[in-house]
């Protein structure tokens, strides 16, 4: 009988999912909205259905008949994912996982009532907002169930709350927005891998963004230049975590600050794989380890096969936010050629502000042999 995978998710990062599932040689199954689907053409069968469709997509399953249901990147494509696994008798995390790993604020719930430290939260729907308190500024505000960077903003003063809350409001699905502590510190992510409960971080991630008061990534690195010591307990305290959400299957991406004291704050995780070409580009550019196949081998009820000999190499990406942007990325390709693996370039820059992660004007990536060539770059000045 031949394979077959349903993808939910067609965009460019989505890409490498399908023609990773095809190299395996699963008949891919994709479905997506056709406007910026432009991984619609590497699929054996594009459906032109919204990937919120849930029952429409489950009745074209179930004449499908798949082995396996996957994504990456995307919390919203995650939750159908969910949806159609659990349907269809297929491997995948709970109902209840997806809820904690998706909305900010059942996650936070999920997490404090394991034990794992959160900072200050509460929720709000927008109504009274001149009667929220806080114990202290700044805080970050966002929405509960949205990710890529919207509606991102750290409040310095209570004049200002009012604003960030109806911005977050007005991006959440569910039209509410999550108050939290503001946590100091370098920003980092884990990427790791679990098959039944069992968890195996592949990569930590340094992250770069445009700082107070959006936080858009600009960028991220591997590996993370950290102390062994520092990062086993990064790694121990994302698996206790881990096991709060109950993420029991497939790829995770934890975002978290550590501060000047060395103190580990996880901000969020995602049970799935993290977008901006992190699991699927950089993770195996900097360790060889195949994220993208374990993610379909997970999807589909088997042991990923981990890489008992792990690169180690440099990898990263640099996202083009305007036009000294571009002129960056002019001179590392003249004098460091074979160091660019992919660059992609969506617009001109300046053309429209840049508001979070879906409006930046492209990216670019690259693999050394050594952070010392990496640093030499110069990229994130």
């Amino acid at each position: 009988m031949d394979k077959k995978i349903v993808i939910i998710g067609a965009n460019d990062f989505q890409k490498p999912l399908i023609q990773k599932a095809g190299e395996m040689g699963y008949e891919t199954h994709v479905f997506a909205w056709r406007d910026g689907a432009t991984g619609a053409r590497y699929a054996d069968h594009f459906y032109d259905i919204s990937i919120t469709e849930h029952k429409k997509i489950l009745k074209e399953c179930e004449r499908i008949k798949p082995q396996a249901v996957a994504t990456i990147g995307s919390d919203l494509a995650n939750i159908t994912v969910q949806y159609l696994a659990e349907k269809l008798g297929l491997p995948g995390n709970s109902r209840e996982c997806i809820c904690c790993s998706t909305n900010k604020y059942a996650m936070r719930q999920a997490m404090k009532a394991a034990g794992v430290s959160v900072p200050y939260f509460q929720v709000t729907d927008g109504k009274e907002t001149e009667k929220i308190t806080v114990p202290s500024y700044p805080v970050i505000v966002k929405p509960t169930d949205r990710s890529g960077s919207r509606a991102i903003t750290r409040v310095a003063r209570h004049e200002d709350l009012q604003e960030a809350v109806r911005n977050a409001i007005d991006q959440s699905f569910e039209k509410k927005a999550i108050i939290e502590e503001y946590l100091s510190g370098q920003e980092y992510s884990m990427e790791a891998i679990s098959y039944e409960g069992t968890h195996t971080c592949l990569a930590v991630t340094k992250k770069f963004t445009t700082g107070d008061p959006h936080y858009i990534e600009i960028g991220h690195l591997q590996p993370a230049p950290l102390e062994p010591e520092l990062k086993e307990k990064i790694i121990k305290e994302i698996f206790c975590a881990l096991d709060a959400l109950k993420i029991r299957n497939g790829a995770s991406h934890s975002e978290f600050r550590v501060d000047e004291k060395g103190k580990v704050h996880i901000i969020e995780i995602g049970s799935r794989m993290g977008g901006d070409c992190i699991g699927s580009h950089l993770v195996p550019l900097s360790t060889g380890q195949d994220f993208v196949k374990m993610v379909v081998q997970t999807a589909a009820g088997e042991k990923p096969e981990l890489n008992c000999r792990p690169l180690q190499k440099c990898s990263a990406i640099r996202f083009i936010m305007d036009q000294k942007d571009l002129e960056t990325l002019k001179h590392i390709e003249e004098k460091y050629p074979q160091n660019v693996v992919e660059k992609v370039l969506e617009g001109q820059p300046g053309t429209h502000p840049v508001t979070d992660s879906s409006s930046r004007f492209g990216f670019y990536i690259f693999q050394t042999d050594t952070m010392e060539e990496t640093e030499q770059m110069q990229l994130w000045k």
